[in-house]
């Protein structure tokens, strides 16, 4: 069954530990479960990388892993840029105009979700591109370096890393959003 294989295994694990990082980055004040959710985070990225690798090498890729991998994707972005922007005194918190970059990934993340749902009623195809991957490394290095900020606070540069990369990935996520909604409208009556 395409649900038990490992790479899908391994992208349902992605989504039940989401709210295992949510608890561990609940309470700003709690340096150690920063760290572990850092942790945490990290191990989710290496999951991500290793999914996709293992259904390539194996010859497992599954309509099941194509729907799921991106769900769990958005998911673990959403659920920590929601966190990181309520959590006003947390250390690694995503306040002022740094909201402005959260926001424009959450919102082309809804967009892209809904236009790709679109398309694939009309079963319109669109591939991920270069510049799409750059965009979720960007977003992947922001968040986990907001996260480690929080467990690291003494340490400012980690964080300005993690606004720095924040706003880079906010950058690539409007081109990016573009050229999707470019190739959306061109299907649309």
């Amino acid at each position: 069954m395409d649900l038990l294989s490992l790479p899908n295994l391994l992208t349902l694990s992605r989504i039940f530990a989401v709210p295992g990082l949510v608890f561990l980055l609940w309470f700003p004040g709690w340096q150690a479960g920063w760290l572990i959710g850092f942790a945490l985070y990290c191990l989710m990225g290496i999951t991500d990388y290793f999914d996709g690798y293992l259904a390539r090498a194996q010859g497992t890729v599954s309509k099941m892993g194509i729907f799921l991998d991106p769900i769990a994707d958005k998911i673990l972005v959403a659920s920590v840029i929601l966190l990181l922007g309520s959590t006003r005194h947390a250390p690694a918190a995503i306040t002022d105009f740094h909201l402005i970059p959260a926001l424009i990934i959450l919102l082309r993340e809804i967009a892209v979700s809904g236009l790709r749902e679109f398309l694939a009623g009309l079963q319109v195809s669109v591939p991920v591109s270069r510049l799409a991957k750059w965009k979720t490394t960007f977003q992947m290095v922001a968040l986990g370096a907001l996260i480690l900020a929080g467990g690291l606070p003494q340490f400012a540069f980690v964080k300005q890393v993690g606004l720095a990369s924040l706003w880079a990935a906010a950058v690539l996520t409007l081109i990016t959003g573009w050229d999707y909604l470019r190739v959306g409208i061109k299907h649309m009556d």
